[in-house]
């Protein structure tokens, strides 16, 4: 016995709860793939400043490659869930 609920065309449909936490754990997913090399890199570039004295240069190039590693990995996200 289905106890799924089914839209106009019959199809069975997830319930509402599943949807929201997949939706909560995209949003989850997401947030680590844009903060963590964004501000990893951003401090990783603060130390090596401190370090080598070549402030913010350490610290710009820091804010570049979280950057744009954080872009590529957003991306690599996106092909999995909407393969283009």
């Amino acid at each position: 016995m289905n106890t799924s609920p089914k839209n106009s065309d019959g199809n069975d449909m997830p319930p509402k709860s599943s949807t929201v936490i997949l939706l909560l754990l995209t949003f989850a997913d997401t947030t680590w793939r844009l903060f963590i090399p964004s501000v990893g890199f951003t401090l990783l570039g603060v130390l090596l400043d401190k370090q080598l004295g070549t402030t913010p240069w350490a610290m710009i190039a820091g804010v570049i490659i979280g950057v744009a590693a954080a872009i590529g990995l957003v991306r690599l996200q996106m092909k999995k869930v909407l393969p283009l």
